[in-house]
């Protein structure tokens, strides 16, 4: 099963040329730095728990200290009434803050405001602020797959055009500014086509069960319940970070019945359920996702028992990566705090998120349309030519 809608990326009504690109072959590389530091936690999963609004006090520390220091930066004046450079991180930071924004759409919207501030006098030179600035977003969390995915799909959608080359640089920029803000636009209202689309699947009566905090899950099932539809839902614990426990409460403030499971209750329970809900940190090339720790071992009980496994992901979190086990993806490290002292001589595994392969799930539910798992290369493939 395919549905199409016609909301996203390739914009066909401009009759514009499309470059042709060196090489049509998506990567399927490992990636750059495959032995990351283990010990450091993730930057994404630190600020997890504060993710609809909150942002720690480190944080912009944390992301200064990533892009690294600015060699061109002068020391500030107090007596001096010039307004101060524009920095991306700022930006970043200040959308990041707004309780429904997702951290791609905010890396979008501070990459819009890039080219808006910019004061290039050719398209060369906005192109490289523009890498430049995606560069130092990437590098504030390298594990953030949307983030990631977000900002390589931004810089192929604003620059996908041979016309540029033609043009004034005004109307060259005027048009990078059009696209960009189309673009975040387009990746805003991503979660309601999303919600649009799923909740004609959920039907009175059934039961689901949801795994970690997803809000375009949310918005499914806050859709569903406000169409009249009568459904229970039951919510894992999610832990460490308990995610679970913050999902059960947002359902009860719109009265959808709600129990709470711990984790290892899943296959005791799956006989009450009559389809899985999962978000995705990134959808790869496989028709697989990645997602948090407990995804894999769901969409295997749920397989098992015969229980479909529905999947709700923006396509901005469609990533050109191809994992062939667990252990063949970046590492996103999180604390996890047992109550109880542990010995020295004990490991701790502390990976936050786990793969689970295509074979697993039933259908995706994206802004692009209903996929099943074999169609989401062909997806990409449009989305990064």
């Amino acid at each position: 099963m395919w549905w199409r809608s016609a909301s996203f990326i390739l914009d066909r009504n401009d009759n514009e040329s499309v470059p042709k690109p060196e090489s049509r072959l998506l990567s399927h590389m490992a990636p750059e730095n495959p032995n990351p530091p283990i010990n450091k936690i993730s930057a994404y999963y630190q600020t997890r728990a504060a993710h609809h609004a909150v942002v720690t006090s480190d944080w912009l520390a944390q992301a200064q200290a990533a892009v690294g220091p600015d060699q061109d930066a002068k020391p500030s004046d107090p007596d001096s009434s010039e307004k101060p450079p524009f920095s991306v991180i700022q930006e970043f930071n200040s959308w990041r803050k707004q309780p429904d924004l997702a951290e791609a759409v905010a890396a979008i919207r501070a990459l819009a405001s890039v080219i808006r501030s910019s004061e290039a006098n050719t398209i060369a030179e906005l192109q490289s602020e523009l890498k430049t600035a995606s560069d130092s977003l990437k590098s504030w969390d390298t594990t953030s797959i949307s983030l990631t995915a977000g900002c390589d799909l931004f810089m192929r959608y604003i620059t996908r055009t041979s016309a540029f080359e033609y043009e004034d640089f005004n109307s060259a920029k005027s048009r990078f500014l059009e696209r960009a803000e189309k673009f975040g636009e387009i990746s805003y209202k991503a979660r309601k086509i999303i919600a649009m689309l799923g909740q004609d699947f959920i039907f009175n009566g059934c039961t689901i069960l949801v795994h970690g905090f997803s809000r375009v899950v949310l918005e499914i099932l806050k859709t569903a319940a406000e169409s009249g539809k009568i459904f229970r839902v039951l919510c894992t614990e999610g832990r460490p970070d308990r995610t679970g426990l913050r999902f059960a409460n947002e359902l009860a403030k719109v009265d959808v019945p709600v129990k709470l499971l711990i984790d290892s209750a899943v296959a005791y329970s799956m006989d009450e359920v009559d389809m899985v809900f999962v978000g995705a940190d990134g959808v790869v090339e496989s028709g697989g996702i990645i997602n948090m720790m407990g995804t894999y071992q769901i969409a295997l009980v749920a397989k098992t028992m015969d229980k479909p496994v529905y999947v709700a992901a923006e396509s901005y979190k469609f990533a050109r990566l191809y994992p062939l086990d667990q252990k063949d993806m970046v590492p996103a490290v999180r604390a996890i705090d047992f109550g109880v002292p542990i010995p020295s001589k004990v490991e701790v595994e502390t990976s936050a998120r786990d793969y689970t392969p295509p074979q697993y799930l039933t259908l995706l539910f994206t802004d692009l349309g209903v996929l099943t798992p074999s169609v989401v290369s062909d997806e990409l493939i449009q989305l990064y030519l």
